[in-house]
C-alpha cells in the first residue's frame, strides 16, 4: 500500500525512501502528501467522465497538486541537507 501512493507521484519517485521516512516523522508532509493524492485522483476521475467537474475546477485541482509537489520537494530536499 505504502509504496502504491509513493509511485503515484511519478516526478518523486527517486525520493521514495526520504518520501517513506517523511511521511512517518512529519504529520504535515504526511498530510499534504494524502492529499495530493486525493486530488491526483479526483483529476484521473474528472478526466475519465466519471465525475462531473468544469474545466476550470480541474485546471484548479491540477495548480493545487503542482503546488503541493513543490512543498513537498523542498521538504524532501531539506530533509537530505540534515
Amino acid at each position: 500500500m505504502v509504496i502504491f501512493r509513493i509511485l503515484r507521484i511519478e516526478m518523486l519517485a527517486e525520493y521514495r525512501t526520504e518520501i517513506t521516512e517523511l511521511k512517518q516523522s512529519n504529520t504535515h508532509f504526511a498530510k499534504i502528501f494524502e492529499k495530493h493524492n486525493k486530488l491526483d485522483q479526483d483529476v484521473k476521475d474528472a478526466e475519465h467522465g466519471r465525475v462531473g467537474m468544469s474545466d476550470i475546477e480541474i485546471e484548479k485541482m491540477k495548480k493545487e497538486k503542482l503546488l503541493l509537489k513543490d512543498e513537498m520537494l523542498k521538504m524532501i530536499l531539506e530533509s537530505k541537507k540534515a
